[in-house]
């Protein structure tokens, strides 16, 4: 895997995302959810809500870097914020 540039932040995003899908899997068995429809116009259940809120975070990210010269952390401010809103009221 000499081709992969593996930094610190590329092993703890992957270590963070792996994190979460242990926590949704434990949070699954323990209070299994119902689909609900919120802000999004589709009924969406946590998994799928967390799935469009990884996708949002690419898009949000390429956009930035695509649009804008500013610093990488501002597009992660941005997801993260979106994903809160959407795990939350999505």
């Amino acid at each position: 895997m000499g081709w992969m540039a593996w930094t610190l932040p590329t092993a703890l995003f992957f270590a963070a995302i792996g994190l979460a899908l242990v926590t949704l899997t434990v949070l699954e068995l323990v209070w299994p959810t119902a689909a609900r429809r919120g802000l999004l116009p589709l009924s969406t259940t946590r998994g799928d809500r967390f799935f469009i809120s990884l996708l949002a975070a690419a898009f949000v990210h390429v956009g930035f870097l695509g649009f804008s010269d500013g610093p990488v952390w501002i597009a992660s401010i941005i997801s993260c914020l979106l994903a809160i809103s959407l795990m939350r009221w999505g």
